[in-house]
């Protein structure tokens, strides 16, 4: 079995210093040239567009999905506890419609955020039709979207 060294051997041994022109001579032979392209704006969406989506997102999609986790909650409180009897199939049929209103709760929050400035009304209903635009061009491929814009 190797003994382990100890720390005054390591810290005897010299450290080779190089100078700059030397330490970086090969770096530079060796190193394929690199092309450094321009900065590209990014076309995502906006942080305070982002935010509000977030907003919408957690009152639309985020309430439902707690009360779809929280009926069996209840209703295991409820039966163990003999009040009521109730039948897993409806235990989970309840549940399923809470989690669906959640779904359609996650594309509603995200479809009817306004992308102004200005935060827009308090349920958006206007801006969904603009952003179903949106997002079927930004599916489209890039050479359609190029010969719309020219």
């Amino acid at each position: 079995m190797k003994k382990k060294q100890s720390k005054k051997k390591t810290q005897n041994k010299k450290k080779k210093n190089y100078s700059n022109k030397t330490a970086f001579a090969n770096l530079e032979k060796t190193s394929a040239p690199t092309v450094l392209s321009p900065k590209r704006s990014s076309s995502g969406i906006p942080k305070y567009v982002a935010d509000r989506m977030a907003r919408r997102i957690f009152f639309t999609a985020g309430i439902p999905t707690i009360l779809g986790m929280s009926v069996f909650v209840v209703s295991y409180i409820i039966v163990t506890r003999n009040i009521a009897e109730i039948p897993p199939s409806s235990t989970i049929a309840i549940s399923a419609l809470f989690f669906l209103l959640g779904l359609a709760g996650l594309s509603f929050g995200i479809l009817s955020a306004s992308w102004d400035k200005e935060p827009g009304s308090f349920f958006g209903i206007e801006n969904i039709p603009m952003n179903i635009q949106r997002a079927k061009a930004a599916f489209k491929p890039a050479t359609q979207n190029f010969e719309e814009n020219s």
